[in-house]
């Protein structure tokens, strides 16, 4: 029992390479231990034995030199895991700070796992009339002192225990206690999930896939939130969603990803979608096979004729094709539509068989919904001409590069690549090494919803890179 919860604490602040746990390393460590026997502190630069951005530097102070001479996380793990075991973890956003050193210890084949509080979070609880909780807005509206320079961890860490002093003197140690109480509980899981695996999900944007015992997918979902969006599905805290309790009676596994923003989420989700068909997911109960829509001209008129998406040339388009379309059934149902709409024949369309040479008017011409291009009172180029009005909003866009793009997103110090060439998403890479191999082994497989974003996203203006085949440099070309 200590002033301020009735288990032991144990106060965190990093600072990093970067945002990505998986990648990035740890450059300090600022702890402060709370207890029964009072309050301790322990602080040290880290090693992160790879280069510091610029951008962190200028933001933490530390730069490549600081750190040259301080030991690796590897050489400090047996003085840092015994501070921080049996204790409640206590950072701001936790989940970066506990992300992180969970990384570090999985490197080194060990497993961490704590209760964690986030003080974003409390502070949440706790003044909900505030619209800031950064740290930033803590010390300005508590008057929180700092001891030292502002983003060193030891500084950030011993703020963190003068913002709880702070909420004991105004809130109370019972509201206070209650408070962390909730903030810390966990949510019943499924029998099958391990909690572990759930601790590990980042709080970043990404994509999750749910496996039943079989190993078939059940379910994928997108969230901004990984951690919160997956705790929220597994525990039942997500409602008006009739497939949730199917989810939660079969799941066996979780498989996330996390992506750079909400693009790279939206390409991943799009793409396991096709791939994975999940059972669960209204939109892949049924086998679709995109196709597009052609007219070729024989003998005079032009004829409709659908033709699978891996046939169509994405790179040219032309006049006379139109889509993508989810499925064949698509591209009849709106010709249907149009042949009624504005007059078309059937017939010439290629919808209905034509009869033998000098069979008369089909009879569709009797009803007045066919002008008579079957049987010569309507000019057939009059009749093409219609149908290319019709069709006209259909037309695909032909792919406006001169070959693959990429598209970066993420933060400024630590961006990806998401790369795509014809319409079709390749993949995403961290760092330019990374491209030859992908734009190499890359066969990607159309997919008409990785299409319809990409379209979205050229005509909004967002910034692309053409990509040379052998990187000779990138060069900024504005979207269409």
């Amino acid at each position: 029992m200590n002033a301020y919860y009735s288990a032991p604490l144990v106060l965190v602040d990093l600072e990093t390479t970067g945002a990505n746990p998986e990648r990035d390393r740890i450059t300090e460590i600022g702890i402060v231990q709370i207890d029964e026997a009072g309050v301790r502190t322990w602080s040290s630069l880290v090693n992160p034995q790879r280069a510091i951005p610029a951008f962190i530097q200028q933001l933490t102070g530390i730069d490549d030199a600081m750190v040259a001479d301080a030991p690796a996380f590897a050489a400090l793990v047996d003085e840092v895991l015994p501070l921080l075991q049996g204790r409640v973890f206590v950072a701001h956003n936790a989940r970066f700070d506990y992300g992180f050193l969970r990384a570090e210890f999985k490197r080194l084949g060990l497993a961490f796992r704590a209760s964690v509080l986030c003080t974003v979070k409390l502070s949440r609880a706790l003044y909900p009339d505030q619209y800031k909780h950064s740290l930033d807005a803590l010390i300005a509206r508590h008057g929180l002192q700092l001891s030292g320079g502002r983003h060193r961890a030891l500084t950030d860490a011993e703020l963190l225990q003068q913002f709880l002093d702070v909420a004991l003197r105004e809130h109370g140690h019972t509201h206070v206690h209650a408070a962390i109480d909730e903030l810390t509980r966990q949510p019943p899981l499924p029998a099958a999930i391990d909690p572990a695996r759930i601790d590990e999900l980042p709080e970043g944007p990404g994509v999750v896939a749910y496996y039943d015992a079989a190993g078939a997918a059940l379910y994928v979902d997108r969230h901004n939130n990984l951690y919160k969006g997956v705790l929220a599905q597994l525990s039942g805290a997500r409602k008006g969603q009739g497939y949730g309790e199917a989810l939660r009676q079969d799941v066996a596994r979780v498989d996330a990803q996390e992506c750079p923003g909400e693009l790279g989420a939206l390409l991943l989700e799009a793409r396991w979608l096709q791939q994975l068909r999940p059972r669960l997911n209204p939109q892949t109960r049924a086998e679709h096979a995109p196709c597009f829509l052609r007219l070729i001209e024989r003998d005079g008129s032009l004829v409709s004729q659908v033709s699978p998406a891996e046939d169509v040339d994405l790179s040219a388009g032309g006049a006379l094709l139109f889509g993508p379309f989810r499925a064949k059934r698509e591209v009849t149902r709106l010709l249907n539509k149009l042949a009624e709409g504005y007059g078309l024949c059937r017939q010439v369309l290629g919808l209905d068989a034509r009869p033998k040479a000098g069979a008369g008017a089909c009879n569709a011409v009797s009803q007045g919904k066919c002008r008579g291009a079957c049987c010569g009172r309507e000019p057939l180029a009059t009749h093409n001409a219609r149908l290319l009005m019709a069709l006209a909003k259909h037309r695909f866009a032909a792919w406006p590069y001169s070959g693959p793009i990429g598209i970066a997103e993420g933060p400024e110090w630590a961006p990806q690549l998401h790369v795509l060439d014809r319409w079709m998403y390749l993949g995403t890479v961290h760092d330019d090494s990374e491209l030859p191999s992908l734009l190499a082994e890359s066969a990607p497989e159309f997919n008409l919803d990785v299409y319809k974003l990409l379209v979205a996203e050229v005509k909004r203006g967002r910034k692309v890179m053409v990509l040379g085949r052998g990187l000779a440099g990138l060069a900024d070309e504005d979207g269409v």
